[in-house]
């Protein structure tokens, strides 16, 4: 498809109460279908973990596809409802939803974020398909790693992602700010189950811890630039910890209740944290505090922003990997790993998340001015 940028054309705003009507109610059916996804990964993580196999039509699987349908079929309205008024002559406001380009040769018009969640909807039910076929295939399905399962989860990460940006693309309403805060913390959460795909590249350097201090430090900095708001990092990490918390409890009880509904056992000597939410840091708020002690010092002594960020998220990163053996040994007890191995992904870690504070301050950049600029059409 050909891309082309033009002048910025004026655009009619609805201000006020009716601006906060017409967003708001779409942006929270985005992020609800997202908090929905979560807790249906974090119940079929914890049914693979606690009784086995399942097949495609299981209630963790239902309870997965539910929350990426509600996203994608409120993305829809959103696109149908911007095109029809965009063949009636009026210019869709930029704030709901953000900048809306044309798709399929101008057909369309889609507001970008509701574009991008409906996209990972619509790849979602291809996966989704696949993975009914794979299923009938081989019947049972014991592991979360299966292809048709990694292409599902990726999908709703790109859902997941078009929900942050439709709340950035509000501005600075405090819904809209607060949106950032939950998508924030549902897209760290989520992707934390993704990051075990780097476990055969444990070694010296504990490649899953890594990958969850990157993708941390990658989210937090990017909330906290596209908000301009202190303490934007520390609420997303507050955030984070509610629903840590939340589906701690919840997801072993599901799986049990589940199980016993069905007439399946659950497997013999269960032990340790729940799957998922074991997953996720459970530091992440001291880390928060960490990190936002830092950018207040930047501030004060005007450092670059950029560096800033850089060295925030290296900091966070640092925190996160010598964090993350403490809460492994308490609520599994695992052994404490070496002097060595903490040493070498430490320092891994603080290169990594550099790079991902860095690219995080330039992602927030970028959502900050999402219903900004120039029109692009496709």
């Amino acid at each position: 498809m050909d891309v082309s940028v033009r002048a910025a054309r004026p655009v009619t705003r609805v201000t006020g109460g009716k601006a906060l009507t017409k967003g708001l109610p779409a942006a929270a059916g985005v992020l609800a279908g997202a908090a929905i996804s979560l807790t249906g990964l974090a119940f079929d993580a914890q049914w693979h973990s606690d009784v086995g196999p399942d097949t495609f039509f299981t209630l963790p699987h239902l309870v997965l596809y539910s929350g990426t349908a509600i996203s994608g079929l409120i993305s829809l309205f959103v696109v149908l409802a911007t095109t029809f008024a965009a063949r009636g002559g009026q210019i869709a406001d930029p704030a709901v939803g953000g900048r809306p380009v044309g798709v399929l040769g101008r057909r369309f018009t889609a507001p970008l974020g509701y574009l991008t969640t409906g996209l990972g909807a619509a790849a979602f039910l291809l996966y989704g398909l696949w993975d009914l076929w794979w299923h009938s295939l081989y019947g049972f399905d014991a592991v979360l790693e299966s292809p048709p399962h990694i292409g599902l989860l990726l999908s709703i990460s790109v859902s997941m992602m078009g929900a942050l940006m439709v709340c950035a693309a509000a501005g600075r309403r405090r819904w809209a700010v607060i949106g950032q805060f939950v998508g924030g913390a549902l897209l760290v959460a989520f992707n934390a189950v993704i990051t075990l795909g780097l476990a055969p590249l444990n070694g010296l350097v504990n490649a899953v811890s890594v990958g969850v201090a990157f993708l941390a430090s990658l989210v937090l900095l990017t909330v906290a630039s596209s908000t301009g708001r202190a303490g934007a990092v520390l609420s997303t990490s507050v955030v984070m910890t509610v629903l840590q918390l939340a589906l701690w409890f919840f997801a072993p009880w599901a799986a049990r209740v589940y199980a016993g509904s069905i007439g399946l056992p659950m497997r013999d000597n269960l032990y340790g944290a729940p799957t998922l939410p074991g997953l996720m840091p459970m530091g992440i708020v001291v880390t928060g505090l960490a990190v936002e002690g830092l950018l207040l010092l930047a501030r004060r002594h005007a450092w670059p922003a950029s560096r800033a960020a850089a060295g925030a998220g290296g900091l966070g990163a640092v925190l996160v990997v010598l964090l993350i053996p403490v809460q492994e040994a308490v609520t599994g007890g695992a052994a404490t790993p070496g002097a060595a191995q903490l040493a070498v992904t430490g320092a891994v870690a603080a290169v990594v998340g550099g790079l991902g504070g860095a690219l995080g301050h330039r992602l927030g950049l970028l959502l900050a001015n999402i219903s900004r600029g120039s029109e692009v059409t496709r």
